[in-house]
């Protein structure tokens, strides 16, 4: 390990490499740095963070409908890191900004884990079962769609549609799932199906 002997840096490492950077950059010929003589006993020892995953699964980013290819990486059943993918035909590894902080998507401590549910005139948010959120939500739909329906149009034509519902997609939908949704919200005549990129 290097140590500092009267406030300065040794002039030999223990492995008996120069100690100061510049001169293991003259010894080497490395002018730059740029090769192992910029190199500490730290940066020696460090290594990849996904060098000791259990698999690497191939996805696409959830974000947008560019559809670039992502490599995940799992360590025990759990997501460790998130990187471009470099055989996607589409990004050849290259992520944009919001791709390359998937792994905070995904990981984040900040994620709500639970269905909450704020009760009418209520000032806080109470954590209830995801099989109870869903039941009220279809509950809610069914009896909208029911109030509101329309068969024919003000000049007669058959609409079959509700307007009291719509759908407002987000940025983190991905391709499954926005043809789940159309493909549900059309069986159910809702029309006012939209995503916040159009907005």
């Amino acid at each position: 390990m290097r140590r500092r002997q009267g406030g300065r840096l040794p002039v030999v490492e223990g492995d008996g490499r120069p100690g100061w950077p510049v001169l293991r950059q003259i010894a080497q010929r490395d002018p730059a740095g740029l090769g192992s003589a910029a190199y500490s006993e730290r940066t020696r020892g460090l290594r990849p963070r996904t060098e000791a995953a259990d698999r690497v699964v191939r996805s696409v980013c959830p974000y947008c409908a560019v559809g670039c290819g992502q490599l995940v990486y799992v360590q025990g059943e759990k997501v460790t890191d998130i990187e471009g993918d470099p055989d996607s035909p589409i990004s050849e590894g290259c992520l944009c900004p919001k791709g390359g902080a998937t792994f905070q998507l995904v990981t984040g401590s900040q994620r709500c884990q639970t269905a909450l549910y704020r009760r009418p005139g209520g000032t806080s948010w109470e954590p209830i079962p995801l099989e109870q959120a869903m039941d009220m939500i279809a509950e809610r739909v069914k009896r909208t769609r029911d109030s509101h329906w329309e068969e024919r149009s003000a000049d007669g034509l058959p609409v079959n549609r509700t307007q009291a519902i719509a759908h407002l997609g987000g940025a983190t939908l991905d391709n499954e799932e926005n043809y789940l949704i159309k493909k549900l919200f059309t069986g159910l005549g809702i029309v006012q199906v939209e995503n916040q990129a159009r907005i």
